[in-house]
């Protein structure tokens, strides 16, 4: 009967300590990465943990992740011929070029084995089945007027709506402060583009930056459409209090050059008053994201406070 209680206890021991074995190191293991389901045009994605290697495949969406410090592992250019915003070169770094927008290359994502892809169906529609098949992909609806809730979608799969959130939150006081110099004053918004002139309506990028900090905008700039083409001899239509415009490329800049020389121009109240100002296209028209919003109201602050 000894021998037996002995045995026993033993027995105890043993399986307590290997209990206790078991158990300790259990506490210093870091938890199982989480998971997340995000909802977006194409349907929905899972997604594991923190994303570490990112492919962004149009400009909103690079600017969307520089804005909440991820720095992705690739993105396209606007077209061939440009080179990454100049605004945005510096926080990208040495970043991998991976085709245009809306002509990703397929074979370069694939082999850099990203963890997600962000892009749109306006943009990549077309080869959203092919990028899925490579690594979660996540796609906007469309882009421009929409980049506020694009922002969000991007930091709900990147795992950082809360700084995306207070990002918004900044940039809606900022429009807001920047807003009392608008004094109601009609702001009217030009585009040249190779072979096009262009007016922007509130239903685009500017036009919601425009309406967040209080700026009204000439009643032919009302609609919800991007933009409205209009031929040299409609220039007029772009007048303004105030009137913005910029160029997209060396041709578009030439164009330019052409209309601002032009005897329609000097017309112009904007032109008359010293209201129209060249501004740049990569934040105010081509950046898309809250980065580029935040440099427009830097802009915005300083024309509006002059004389």
């Amino acid at each position: 009967m000894l021998r037996h209680r002995r045995l026993l206890a033993a027995l105890s021991a043993v399986f307590a300590l290997g209990v206790a074995a078991c158990g300790s190191p259990a506490s210093d293991q870091p938890p199982p990465p989480q998971s997340r389901v995000v909802q977006h045009a194409k349907g929905q994605t899972n997604i594991t943990g923190t994303p570490q290697r990112v492919v962004v495949l149009d400009t909103g969406e690079l600017d969307s992740v520089l804005a909440l410090g991820v720095k992705p592992i690739a993105t396209v250019l606007p077209d061939a011929n440009t080179q990454i915003q100049p605004y945005l070169a510096e926080k990208a770094g040495n970043v991998e070029i991976v085709g245009t927008i809306g002509s990703p290359n397929m074979e370069k994502i694939a082999a850099l084995k990203p963890d997600l892809i962000l892009s749109s169906k306006t943009r990549d529609d077309e080869h959203y089945d092919a990028l899925s098949k490579i690594a979660p992909t996540v796609f906007a609806e469309s882009v421009g007027k929409t980049w506020k809730e694009n922002f969000l979608l991007d930091a709900d799969a990147l795992g950082k709506r809360a700084e995306a959130d207070k990002i918004l939150a900044d940039y809606q006081a900022r429009a807001s402060e920047v807003g009392k110099q608008a004094a109601g004053r009609k702001v009217s918004m030009l585009r040249f583009i190779p072979g096009d002139i262009r007016l922007y309506n509130k239903g685009s990028f500017i036009g919601t930056i425009l309406a967040d900090a209080g700026f009204n905008r000439p009643d032919n700039q009302l609609g919800d459409k991007t933009f409205t083409k209009l031929s040299r001899e409609q220039i007029s239509q772009a007048d303004g209090d105030m009137l913005f415009y910029g160029a997209y490329g060396d041709n578009a800049r030439q164009q330019m050059g052409e209309v601002t020389r032009s005897v329609q121009w000097t017309t112009l109240n904007a032109v008359r008053t010293g209201k129209a100002v060249e501004v740049p296209d990569d934040t105010w028209y081509l950046g898309l994201g809250p980065v580029a919003a935040g440099l427009v109201l830097d802009d915005l602050e300083k024309f509006v406070a002059q004389p």
